[in-house]
């Protein structure tokens, strides 16, 4: 049975290779292109993880890893965080809103597999 990963990206380029890269490693994948939308499909759908940009319309990845959060299903789920801000402080508050993983865009295909596996046993 394979997992599924919500890719949640305002780019349809970091989409689009997040997609390919876990479709052809067999995962499922689910998109959303803001964290409204996201936060839509995570409670919606059954899934096993998330991977969510921070910069994005509507609701940033910090607003969606928290409201997610505040729901029942999320328990449990692994939050791969995207960011091009390395910075320590944005990190810390991605690990306080619920965040597992965190990864620096742009990233390579290995690194993000490396990364899903890591939190999905």
């Amino acid at each position: 049975m394979s997992k599924t990963v919500l890719a949640v990206d305002d780019s349809p380029s970091i989409r689009c290779m997040v997609a390919m890269t876990l479709r052809e490693a067999g995962y499922q994948v689910i998109e959303a292109t803001d964290g409204r939308e996201g936060l839509e499909k995570a409670l919606s759908h059954p899934i096993d993880a998330i991977i969510t940009d921070q910069n994005m319309p509507n609701l940033d990845g910090l607003g969606f890893i928290r409201a997610f959060r505040q729901h029942p299903e999320s328990k449990g789920k692994p939050i791969i965080f995207l960011s091009t801000d390395s910075a320590d402080t944005l990190k810390q508050q991605a690990r306080d809103a619920g965040a597992m993983g965190w990864m620096v865009k742009p990233f390579t295909q290995p690194q993000l597999l490396a990364v899903i596996k890591k939190v999905l046993g």
